[in-house]
């Protein structure tokens, strides 16, 4: 019978254990995990802004020492992040690939005209400095027309500063909760010992003898969780580098380093500070409220 009972008590441990370091690698891991989208916010938005593609479209009579001292130009251009020439033999056949069928057949020239397209640099993606820059081309007797879409732009320089702002506040509410979650956590597992923590005051031990065995476990299982968040937040990071190699999310070693090294002391001090908090509370109780 006493094993039994024995057997039944060390599997309640074991899950109470077991719950904790779950708690705290999934609230750590989805601390981290935003903690790393935060400091790659301005890459993320600034590859997305460098997708926008300004088409400069040359006339048909355009010949080619003018488009190489038009390539030879947006070399030396400061907004200029790259830039791809299409001629327009390229262009008709890409055309033919979309539409499934050759429509030169049927109007018996190539209609389309040579061009370049164009990605900005992130800091020149706005409304106001892709008019200046479509100003300057449009100089060019030899430019046809210069393309992009207005719409997207728009979208872009309206929503960018409104989610960052949205980050901000759900970075809070995340760490707030992380807190709150990782400390209930704890004082469940103080409370299970709530008569052992008694029974050792009774008989003489003083409040930081009490408190020093459950600190320290307190910390070992936390110090569990965060590295299991840390491993698991490394392994996205490169699922992510492998998969989307242009958002080049490993460029800032010392911040990403700086994150998961937050996650680890994070790990030991939230169960630190809780399991003071809660074993302090139970040693300055009387016997009577213990039940």
């Amino acid at each position: 019978m006493a094993s039994n009972f024995e057997k039944f008590q060390k599997r309640r441990v074991i899950t109470s254990y077991f719950s904790v370091v779950l708690s705290v690698f999934l609230v750590l891991f989805l601390l981290g995990a935003l903690g790393l989208f935060v400091i790659n916010s301005k890459r993320i938005s600034d590859n997305f802004k460098e997708d926008i593609v300004m088409t400069v479209f040359f006339k048909t009579e355009a010949n080619d020492s003018i488009i190489k001292a038009f390539d030879a130009e947006l070399k030396t251009a400061k907004f200029a992040k790259d830039f791809e020439y299409v001629s327009k033999e390229k262009a008709a056949r890409d055309h033919q690939k979309v539409l499934g069928e050759d429509f030169m057949q049927f109007l018996g020239v190539n209609p389309l005209q040579n061009s370049f397209d164009v990605h900005l640099k992130a800091e020149y993606v706005t409304r106001e400095s892709f008019a200046k820059i479509e100003n300057r081309l449009r100089k060019n007797e030899m430019v046809a027309d210069v393309v992009y879409d207005k719409q997207l732009l728009t979208l872009v320089n309206d929503n960018v500063k409104q989610i960052s702002m949205w980050i901000l506040i759900i970075s809070g509410i995340f760490a707030f909760i992380s807190v709150v979650l990782i400390n209930s956590s704890m004082r469940l597992s103080i409370y299970s010992n709530r008569f052992i923590i008694k029974t050792m005051q009774l008989v003489g031990a003083t409040k930081s003898f009490i408190r020093k065995p459950f600190i320290m476990r307190s910390i070992y299982l936390g110090l569990i969780g965060a590295v299991m968040a840390v491993i698991a937040l490394i392994g996205v990071l490169f699922y992510i580098q492998t998969n989307y190699p242009n958002l080049d999310i490993l460029k800032d070693v010392v911040l990403t380093s700086l994150v998961l090294l937050g996650v680890l002391v994070l790990g030991a001090l939230i169960p630190w500070i809780s399991t003071f908090f809660a074993t302090q509370r139970f040693l300055n109780l009387r016997t009577d409220d213990l039940y």
